[in-house]
């Protein structure tokens, strides 16, 4: 990979250099999600998760105008005191960049970034999906458009529960994105395992999944 505006945290360079496994993380959660001190223990306990299972974490943000792949310990104690970070989407990634801001990316922009790193899969909790009243905002969040276009697995706890879930699977599949669950038949949201909605699609083993990710990954099926 060779991008002008992305830098790579050594750790997470050698990792992906070995093919050993590595999880993006994103950091809205730690400058916009909760207050400080509890953002950077929970941002370092997820990294913490992640290393204890037998993979590399790579939070991501943006910083005097470089998407960084993998934060340190004081990168992620400045992400979660500073009080000018920039909540930062695909349409907010020029400016920010171009301005050398402090940002905290959302799904979207994680996924983006990753997907330029070479990382494959990303964690999260909520992510964003169709909004209430859709059908005349118009409010669709840019996580879904970006999973149609980007290919990284996402793991997530399902779409927020304030949203329009039905209407949300409803355009995952119409952008053909695969939604499954796992360890259960109902879609989940967020704060809860019950949505009121069965999932499309349910695989209980990892290798199963490993099996369906590296047949949507293959050439024929890839969507970059």
């Amino acid at each position: 990979m060779n991008n002008d505006l992305v830098t790579i945290h050594p750790e997470v360079k050698r990792a992906l250099d070995e093919k050993r496994p590595v999880v993006a993380l994103e950091s809205t959660i730690i400058s916009h999600g909760m207050p400080w001190p509890k953002n950077v223990e929970t941002a370092l306990s997820v990294e913490a998760a992640v290393r204890k299972e037998g993979a590399i974490p790579a939070t991501i943000a943006i910083k005097d105008g470089k998407c960084m792949v993998g934060l340190s310990k004081e990168d992620i104690e400045y992400f979660g005191k500073a009080q000018d970070v920039w909540k930062v989407s695909l349409r907010d990634m020029p400016y920010v960049l171009a301005k050398k801001l402090p940002g905290a990316t959302t799904v979207a922009a994680t996924m983006r970034i990753a997907s330029l790193a070479g990382i494959r899969v990303f964690a999260t909790g909520g992510i964003g999906g169709v909004h209430r009243g859709a059908e005349t905002t118009m409010d669709i969040s840019a996580d879904l458009t970006e999973m149609a276009q980007t290919n990284v697995a996402v793991v997530s706890a399902g779409v927020k529960s304030i949203l329009d879930i039905g209407l949300t699977l409803e355009y995952l599949e119409t952008m053909g994105i695969p939604v499954v669950t796992v360890g259960q038949d109902e879609f989940p949201s967020f704060y809860s395992r019950k949505s009121g909605f069965l999932s499309p699609l349910r695989i209980d083993s990892p290798g199963e999944i490993a099996g369906m990710l590296a047949v949507k990954w293959t050439d024929s099926l890839r969507t970059d």
